[in-house]
């Protein structure tokens, strides 16, 4: 199955797929309001701002399987991340990114592009997943790498070169 045809489902509960995606270069990420990692909502969103116009989607999956730093509700998280840091890019539903619930996007994601020694577990909230334009995952970033370090990565993928 490709990554355009995975199910996902938006914040307000309507089905969808990542169709609207494909040609697109995407960077998803598991997100949460409460943790610590939260000020890269800021880098998230400048990264949207800068290179949405050029191809790029920045996706958000809210999560609440670490130390349940997602506590609330997908209207209180859409609010929060509204509010609180200004997201204007796409968040969906909340998800549960590993174990035997987790979302089939993040099985796919994680068996695709694997973390340090090859484990498939998310480690922490923001883990990114950088997709090229034809749905293959090309890079998986640590929770602690923040979005300015991507920056030249969507670059290259988008076709604009390497990062000033």
């Amino acid at each position: 199955m490709s990554i355009y045809e995975i199910p996902v489902q938006k914040a307000s509960g309507e089905s969808v797929t990542l169709e609207p995606y494909r040609g697109k270069v995407m960077l998803i990420v598991n997100t949460a309001t409460k943790c610590g990692l939260a000020p890269q909502f800021d880098g998230l969103e400048k990264l949207h701002q800068t290179y949405k116009d050029e191809g790029l989607a920045v996706l958000g999956f809210p999560c609440g399987q670490f130390a349940n730093q997602e506590p609330g509700g997908n209207d209180q998280i859409q609010e929060a991340c509204r509010i609180n840091f200004g997201v204007t890019f796409p968040l969906y539903a909340k998800v549960d990114v590993n174990g035997d619930g987790a979302h089939p996007l993040f099985r796919h994601l994680t068996s695709e592009a694997k973390g340090f020694l090859g484990t498939k577990a998310i480690k922490w909230n923001f883990t990114k997943f950088l997709v090229d334009k034809d749905g293959r995952v090309v890079q998986r970033f640590a929770p602690t790498d923040k979005p300015e370090k991507i920056e030249s990565h969507i670059r290259r993928l988008l076709g604009a070169g390497a990062a000033v």
